[in-house]
């Protein structure tokens, strides 16, 4: 497992944007890497995904709104635009060997966890 330390978020009006950072201390190892979130009563999701190739998914309800990339020091960003109320929740981020997209569940989740960051989007 990689410790992973997040950084960003917070509080924004619908239509804004934020971002989030996810640093892995093992700078050494490619890891594929992902974005999923929590919301009060609901189940966790997968948001955006990269593997260690480079591949990208998205959920459906965050394409072409959100944005993933990856740094030449795997740190990883979440750039979210034009947010909406309904992208409130706790966004966690995840890191795994195996390939990131195939690990969005409900049987197989990564393995590594950052602590979770809240997101919170106001109409």
């Amino acid at each position: 497992q990689v410790r992973l330390v997040q950084s960003g978020g917070g509080s924004a009006q619908s239509g804004g944007s934020l971002r989030l950072s996810c640093a892995p201390d093992d700078r050494v190892t490619r890891y594929s890497m992902g974005w999923f979130r929590q919301a009060l009563g609901k189940e966790r999701e997968g948001v955006a995904s990269i593997d260690s190739d480079g591949w990208t998914r998205y959920g459906d309800s965050v394409k072409g709104r959100f944005t993933i990339s990856q740094d030449n020091a795997h740190t990883l960003y979440l750039q979210m635009n034009s947010l909406k109320p309904d992208d409130t929740a706790t966004y966690y981020c995840a890191a795994d060997l195996r390939r990131m997209s195939s690990l969005w569940g409900p049987g197989d989740w990564p393995n590594s966890w950052g602590l979770g960051t809240q997101v919170t989007v106001s109409s």
